[in-house]
């Protein structure tokens, strides 16, 4: 005897071997042996065989007409025996009546099961919505069959092309549009981004890395809400005696630090240091103070930036010349001669502006024989630089003397060995970047005079202010750095310890309240510092231990180095597009450190690091040959062609010491969502509807 049972929701059939009151020993057809319950056995016959009389039911019931068996079963519970009787005779086979149960089985949407072999109807309105699911999914199906062709064709249809980057980092694995890229991908055996690049999907590399950028970190776009800044509601004292000036690149517009120098021929100089003062007008938790905290900092990449606040907000607290400007000043008083630091204090103030210099237009004047010496001359020495090349000079002198005192702390000499790199895109003019700009690259060495001036004197404020909220109680953001020693990074905190890299005891970013938004943070505590002493931890704004402030910290330094990633990345893809346009094909280079299979070498006149074939020493310069340039991964390698020179020791050693981490960032194969085992094959909707 044979007989048709269900076993985890499959039918099977099998011969019977022996039988109990509650079981029967099968044998399938396999020669597997099984033990059934009574209960699940539905069907039990002589002759066909079950594999015979199984085919022969399946093909029958692919012919069902289901929305005529539903009409026929009856309302109530019943039999798929029943079912057979009424849609096929009524004395239905063998085949017919396993038909009806394999029809009924495999027709959720229109039966419901009752048991085994027993069915009921579903309702009307069931069955409808389930037949308009099916069709919806069937024409889903249809589509993803019709969109991953066009992509195996080279042709990217709109729908694909507008959710790109989605499906790319972010996908909904069950949206067609990614169902369409995996299939695709699967049938051509393409990399699904090489995929899409064929196809079209991609306008350029450059829109490909800025709108991945901004999908991921400006997905509602970069505009800004219509927003009104305020005015600084403090009567504010006229700082008396200042004539203070900025010292910035051409491209800046958010003016954050302007310097001033008093008593010259005094014995004692008083320098200001004079920060604007967003901070005396916005509040934390205002509209604005909401746009600042989700940027968390202004944006930088060549020819391009986006602002942490709207322009018309920038333009109100900006240090501006020809004007007095709201400021948050540090007056630091030194001895003339021995420059050695008597005192400071803070001040809330209007301060005026005289003028904004521009390093990219003084570099070549303001030398150092042009500071140190007061009898050397500049042909072209702009009227604004003659007129303070007094104070200039001074303050030249005291950032050099900073900055040995800092050097005895930190134990070692800083070592800038490498240039600043200038990338200006022609014809930009600070417009979005297309990526087909002509690009120029210029250098500029680390230190030179005005940055100097510049860098010590925000030191100078950074870890004044710093120290001063650490003996007030008052909390700030703090970035510490526990020691020189190899693999120990700078961090950020809430708590006022020493930055070993820099050599101060406290280091609070608070010079760039327009561009960071730590600064402004900062800001506010120094503010309520200078207004209220002693007591100031009570009125600050951030108390100790707040919990909104390490949320800060956490937000900004996940948004600075993502910002900080994008910025190198971009300058990368410049410098790629500067050996296209330029037809270099041959690099000069230092080899920086080994890798498998080869080793990373810095060119030695653009900002590169790549990778070369074949293992080199540590310090050796070589000639490399270019390879292939590939814009969307940023990569490109290369193959030494000539070994200069045997690695220096002290080579080595500086440029270990350069200031900076040897943990290159070297473009790789671009990281995306696309996983080609999802979709496999696309289910039978007749199958996946809802019960």
């Amino acid at each position: 005897m044979f007989v048709l049972f269900e076993e985890a929701g499959k039918y099977l059939g099998g011969r019977v071997l022996s039988e109990a009151e509650a079981s029967a020993q099968v044998e399938l057809e396999t020669g597997k042996r099984v033990k059934v319950k009574g209960a699940n056995i539905v069907l039990r016959f002589e002759k066909p065989a079950p594999a015979e009389l199984m085919a022969e039911a399946r093909a029958l019931a692919a012919a069902m007409d289901l929305d005529l068996a539903w009409e026929f079963a009856a309302e109530g519970e019943f039999g798929f025996a029943d079912l057979a009787a009424d849609y096929f005779s009524d004395k239905p086979t063998l085949a017919q009546q396993a038909a009806a149960l394999f029809a009924l089985f495999e027709a959720p949407h229109y039966f419901r099961r009752a048991g085994k072999g027993r069915f009921k109807k579903a309702p009307a309105e069931i069955v409808q919505q389930a037949l308009a699911a099916i069709e919806k999914k069937k024409a889903v199906q249809a589509q993803i069959v019709e969109w991953a062709g066009q992509l195996a064709e080279g042709v990217c249809p709109p729908a694909i092309r507008e959710q790109l980057y989605k499906i790319l980092f972010k996908p909904d694995k069950n949206a067609p549009e990614y169902k369409a890229v995996v299939d695709a991908a699967r049938a051509t055996q393409r990399p699904p981004l090489d995929l899409l690049e064929r196809a079209g999907a991609i306008d350029s590399p450059y829109q490909f890395h800025w709108r991945r950028f901004l999908f991921e970190n400006f997905p509602k776009g970069t505009g800004f809400p219509a927003l009104a800044a305020p005015a600084v509601a403090d009567d504010l004292p006229l700082a008396e005696g200042v004539r203070a000036f900025s010292i910035d690149d051409s491209q800046t517009t958010e003016i954050d630090d302007a310097l001033s120098v008093q008593g010259m021929g005094s014995g004692t100089i008083t320098v200001g240091i004079h920060i604007a003062a967003p901070g005396l007008a916005l509040t934390p938790g205002s509209a604005i103070d909401a746009v600042a905290r989700a940027r968390m900092s202004t944006v930088y990449m060549p020819g391009y930036k986006i602002t942490m606040l709207p322009d018309e907000v920038v333009d109100t607290y900006t240090l501006l010349e020809g004007g007095d400007r709201p400021a948050v000043s540090l007056y630091a008083r030194f001895d003339e001669a021995t420059l050695e630091l008597q005192g400071t204090e803070t001040k809330l103030e209007r301060v005026p502006i005289v003028a904004n210099l521009r390093h990219d237009q003084l570099d070549a004047v303001v030398t150092q024989p042009w500071l140190e010496d007061a009898t050397f001359n500049s042909d072209n020495t702009p009227d604004a630089a003659a007129k303070l090349r007094a104070p200039l000079s001074f303050l030249f002198r005291l950032a050099k003397h900073l900055k040995a005192q800092r050097e005895v702390v930190r134990g070692k000499p800083e070592n800038f060995s490498r240039p600043d790199y200038n990338f200006r895109l022609v014809g930009n003019d600070g417009a979005e970047p297309t990526g087909n700009e002509q690009v120029q690259i210029t250098t500029r060495q680390r230190g030179a005079p005005l940055d100097l001036i510049v860098s010590e004197a925000m030191i100078l404020a950074n870890s004044s202010w710093g120290g001063w909220l650490g003996e007030l109680g008052v909390p700030g953001l703090y970035r510490s750095q526990a020691s020189l020693a190899p693999g120990i990074k700078v961090r950020m905190g809430t708590r006022a310890l020493p930055h070993a890299g820099l050599g101060v005891k406290s280091y609070a970013w608070s010079t760039s309240p327009l561009r960071r938004y730590t600064d402004l943070v900062n800001q506010w505590q120094i503010i309520a510092a200078a207004r209220h002493g002693k007591t100031a931890a009570l009125a600050a704004p951030f108390k100790p231990k707040d919990a909104d402030l390490f949320s800060i910290l956490s937000g900004f330094d996940a948004a600075y180095a993502t910002y900080n990633a994008y910025q190198g990345g971009m300058e990368r893809f410049w410098t790629l597009k500067y050996l296209q346009q330029n037809g270099i094909t041959e690099l000069e280079a230092t080899v920086i450190k080994d890798i498998p299979n080869g080793a990373l070498v810095r060119a030695d006149a653009l900002p590169l690091v790549f990778p070369v074939a074949g293992q080199q020493e540590r310090g050796a310069r070589v000639r490399v040959k270019l390879g292939e340039i590939d814009e969307i991964a940023l990569d490109v390698s290369g193959t030494v062609l000539e070994r200069f020179d045997v690695p220096q020791a002290d080579a080595a050693a500086a440029e270990a010491d350069s200031g900076e981490d040897d943990e290159e960032e070297v473009a790789g194969p671009i990281a995306i969502a696309v996983d080609l085992s999802d979709s496999e094959t696309a289910p039978d909707p007749t199958t996946t509807a809802p019960a």
